[in-house]
């Protein structure tokens, strides 16, 4: 089975002053707006790097509450953030820093936690997708 999910990108302008809008197949993004602006600087919109932290952070959490359920555990409140770095010079993406806080498991030990988090970084859809480092930290209430 094959399952194929898209995304429209627009682009009108030059780099720094154009602008574009991104819509999802889910139509969750609209002709949402991104620009110079909203990629290197502060401006109202999004941008790719903040989309794939964003991918990449929904994957993984959902990844671990798979993996906490596939080894006999409730999954309780899983909540990730993700920290993509953009080096300006290159642009080139060099680092996601995933920071997970888990709480109410029932049963499940913080190194335990720990270890079906790290197995979930390393196998989620996402983090197989990107030739980047992805590092993790992990929290457990």
């Amino acid at each position: 089975m094959s399952l194929k999910r898209t995304a429209k990108a627009h682009w009108s302008g030059t780099f720094k002053e154009g602008s574009g809008d991104l819509t999802t197949q889910s139509t969750t993004l609209n002709k949402t707006q991104y620009s110079f602006k909203t990629r290197f600087a502060e401006g109202v919109g999004t941008n790719p790097e903040e989309l794939l932290a964003a991918a990449h952070a929904g994957c993984f959490t959902m990844a671990v509450g798979y993996a906490l359920s596939d080894a006999g555990f409730t999954p309780g409140d899983l909540n990730t953030e993700a920290v993509l770095e953009l080096n300006t010079d290159t642009l080139t993406s060099t680092h996601i820093q995933l920071n997970l806080t888990g709480s109410a498991i029932e049963g499940v030990s913080a190194d335990k936690f720990k270890e079906i988090a790290e197995g979930a970084k390393a196998n989620c859809i996402v983090s197989r997708a990107l030739n980047v480092d992805i590092s993790l930290s992990v929290q457990y209430a």
